[in-house]
């Protein structure tokens, strides 16, 4: 049975979707459809993951798609407004680990530019004792390395770990180390999985 927790960030413990600022930045639904499908794409956006900061990467799309050069920029400069607040399930069930003395950690594809903003965004990312970022280390996820990482980091072998993630790439690849997993697709399904576990 795992004895530690390692969270996701994004639509995890907290909601993330660029459609929440889009919503306000292109009103047209076709228009904004056809932007994020064909424009600011979520493998346009990996990079940031991995390091390269935003303005490099805006920079470089707004040369392509100058008709878009504001709405790409905005992606940059109203990062913050993609995000609709913590989840408050997961929030209890942090909490909740926490009194029972259970090991948090943290693993999230995510800019190092963003990362301080995010971990301020909801009081239960001070419960993780540590957190992987990917663009600190310049690896994400599916990449196995990162969960090495998260191992060798944490000192805990993959089996320790329950690994919470809203994406089924990244639980598929854990689950193939040796992690226990929980693919979060349903914030109500979050405690039940803890409670087979022991874990509260």
């Amino acid at each position: 049975m795992p004895k530690a927790l390692l969270w996701d960030f994004g639509n995890v413990i907290v909601r993330w979707n660029p459609r929440t600022l889009y919503e306000k930045v292109i009103p047209d639904p076709v228009a904004r459809d056809r932007f994020l499908n064909d424009v600011c794409t979520l493998a346009w956006h990996a990079p940031t993951d991995c390091g390269v900061t935003f303005a490099e990467n805006c920079a470089a799309l707004a040369a392509k798609h100058p008709e878009h050069e504001a709405e790409i920029w905005a992606w940059h400069h109203r990062w913050d407004e993609m995000f609709s607040g913590a989840i408050p399930e997961t929030e209890a069930a942090i909490e909740a680990l926490h009194a029972r003395g259970v090991p948090q950690f943290g693993l999230s594809n995510i800019s190092h530019e963003t990362l301080e903003s995010t971990l301020a965004m909801s009081p239960a990312f001070g419960r993780l004792s540590g957190v992987v970022a990917s663009g600190l280390e310049g690896v994400m996820k599916p990449d196995p390395a990162i969960f090495r990482l998260c191992c060798e980091r944490f000192e805990l072998a993959p089996s320790d770990f329950l690994f919470v993630d809203d994406s089924a790439r990244n639980i598929a690849a854990a689950h193939a180390l040796g992690f226990d997993t929980h693919h979060f697709t349903d914030s109500a399904d979050l405690q039940p999985a803890l409670e087979r576990r022991g874990l509260i």
